[in-house]
């Protein structure tokens, strides 16, 4: 399977956002840290706002920051949501309920093989949430030039029951 860039930058954009944390950034930032059009990413923010996923800030001093409950979002939930067509072969229906017609239908094993492929394919998505792919944080960072985000990290108590945060 092959993802649309849409869907690659929507990813990214959440990907970028994850490891920058609580502050808000730029989708100038984003388009230099990964070094793609800031054009392009307009419209994927512009979605990822409609979902809910992302928080924008208007104004001077304004920008982009995750959602709170982003973080826990499947990577087959944002995939599901930015890719408009998953049907892999033409007897699939599209994004409309729509199939083209073939000739072997009736007898065609093909179908199912490829069918339970895309469904395994969605099914690995969904075992991960960006903020597991997001970690850690430090490396992420420093790749895309946040190095001035300092990574969260669990920490032990004295009783060893509970963690807090540094």
């Amino acid at each position: 399977m092959r993802l649309t860039d849409y869907t690659d930058y929507s990813l990214r954009v959440l990907l970028y956002l994850a490891v920058r944390g609580s502050g808000l950034s730029t989708i100038q930032d984003i388009s230099d840290a990964y070094g793609i059009s800031k054009n392009h990413l307009m419209k994927v923010v512009q979605q990822l706002g409609e979902l809910g996923w992302v928080e924008t800030v208007r104004g001077r001093n304004g920008g982009l920051r995750l959602a709170e409950q982003t973080n826990a979002l499947t990577v087959g939930e944002i995939v599901r949501a930015t890719e408009s067509d998953f049907a892999l072969v033409g007897c699939f229906p599209d994004q409309h309920g729509e199939r083209r017609g073939c000739v072997i239908t009736a007898q065609c094993r093909l179908r199912n093989t490829l069918e339970a492929a895309r469904n395994a394919f969605l099914a690995e998505l969904d075992r991960h949430t960006i903020g597991e792919v997001a970690q850690p944080h430090g490396p992420l960072a420093a790749l895309l030039g946040l190095s001035n985000v300092i990574p969260i990290t669990p920490v032990a108590s004295a009783g060893g029951d509970s963690a807090s945060l540094t």
